[in-house]
């Protein structure tokens, strides 16, 4: 069977930059080798969801991969909850939590309790397996002041407001039901209110708390949930696709959209999510995992880092990282896979934030219709043989090159 390899470059797409003569990061880069993909491919431009419409990294992912976001996604909370390695059920309402500084009166001094990096394991362990009402409390923590919250019980859902205000100096939210005629999210907000008031109790006299005051440091003294989503019932990738399928990524959300839709997930060293982020290490763990599964889904998060914060030259430095990446994998995978190069989303630096742009996209391989595009870009790319597709094509069209798709019709 030939395999695959989908490599999203997260935040790729930009728009022209004034400072690098009106060329995008991915036009004003040096990238021997993305455009020696692009030319020996076939190439177009994506629009992740659809024209128009700004992706977020879970959304996109899931429609890339095959799963249509507007028939499955119910929130951020779930995938969040499953890349940490949370047990996700159909029904469970999950959510992404924050370590939070407050005073006495719950105003909010740090959102992120001074980016606390210890004690956060046993702060877990005082508020996690707690019940309010018949429903159980399940917590984790993750990196640093994130964590997870799972509620599992009847009756609830999901349509309810985040707790966290976003911003310093405001106080500590009352969750509520959007529909007052819901009764399941009003259940759910009833259980997330008593839960932060149960964790501000149980956390700000704890010695991992008193400890940090001691040292003139912002106490994780409550816990603030947010995304509120519904575990969604989705069939496995295998399944779906019947090939096997594994995910080299940085960031706990990607790792949780693979983990949820049953892939392999490998954890890289040195893989940070940043621009400094050893690349080489996931292209190495990519070809490793070729020689056991059929396709592999690895997430390179630094260019979304520098659209973020408006800096075309981190996202140049990242370009040229994955440019040495592309070659790496272009030498060593496995004889007929095939390669795929996209992004999840444009994070223009003029922005600083996701946008609705189109990204550019490759499919490289053996017996590839090849085209007249010569360089991997935004605008290269539209003269090439895609056209513009929708990310719910890309697995499509990989699993057709595959020879694996089903056929439609007799």
């Amino acid at each position: 069977m030939a395999k695959a390899v989908l490599l999203i470059a997260d935040g790729l797409g930009d728009r022209p930059i004034k400072r690098l003569g009106d060329k995008t990061p991915l036009e004003a880069a040096e990238k021997p080798n993305l455009d020696k993909l692009a030319t020996e491919g076939e190439c177009g431009l994506m629009d992740p969801i659809a024209p128009g419409v700004r992706a977020g990294s879970d959304t996109s992912h899931l429609a890339i991969l095959g799963y249509d976001p507007y028939k499955y996604y119910t929130g951020r909370g779930p995938f969040e909850a499953a890349g940490i390695g949370m047990d996700v059920k159909k029904g469970d309402i999950a959510f992404r939590c924050n370590f939070t500084t407050v005073d006495d009166k719950m105003i909010i001094v740090d959102r992120r309790a001074g980016r606390i990096s210890s004690g956060t394991d046993q702060l877990a362990e005082a508020v996690n397996g707690m019940e309010i009402d018949g429903v159980q409390v399940i917590f984790k923590e993750s990196v640093a002041h994130r964590g997870a919250l799972i509620l599992r019980g009847a009756g609830l859902g999901a349509n309810i407001t985040d707790t966290d205000p976003h911003h310093e100096g405001a106080k500590v939210l009352k969750c509520e039901a959007v529909d007052p005629e819901d009764a399941a999210s009003a259940k759910t907000a009833h259980v997330v209110n008593e839960f932060v008031e149960r964790s501000y109790r149980l956390l700000k006299d704890h010695p991992v708390n008193r400890e940090r005051i001691a040292q003139g440091l912002n106490p994780a003294n409550v816990i603030l949930p947010r995304g509120a989503g519904v575990g969604p019932s989705m069939d496995s990738f295998e399944t779906e696709y019947g090939i096997k399928a594994a995910c080299v990524a940085e960031t706990g959300l990607i790792n949780g959209v693979a983990r949820y839709v049953g892939m392999d997930i490998t954890e890289v060293e040195g893989a940070t999510g940043g621009a400094d982020s050893n690349v080489m290490n996931m292209a190495k763990a990519i070809v490793e995992k070729l020689q056991t599964v059929d396709f592999v889904l690895c997430n390179v998060k630094g260019a979304d880092i520098g659209g973020h914060d408006g800096s075309p030259e981190v996202k140049i430095e990242v370009i040229k990282k994955l440019d040495e990446m592309v070659g790496y994998l272009t030498k060593s995978v496995p004889e007929g896979t095939f390669i795929v190069l996209t992004a999840d989303h444009s994070t223009p630096c003029s922005v600083m934030d996701h946008s609705g742009d189109p990204v550019a996209i490759t499919f490289w391989g053996e017996g590839v219709r090849t085209d007249r595009c010569t360089k991997f870009d935004e605008r290269s790319v539209t003269a090439g043989g895609l056209g513009r597709i929708r990310g719910i094509d890309v697995m499509k069209i990989v699993t057709q090159l595959m020879n694996v798709a089903e056929k439609f019709g007799a």
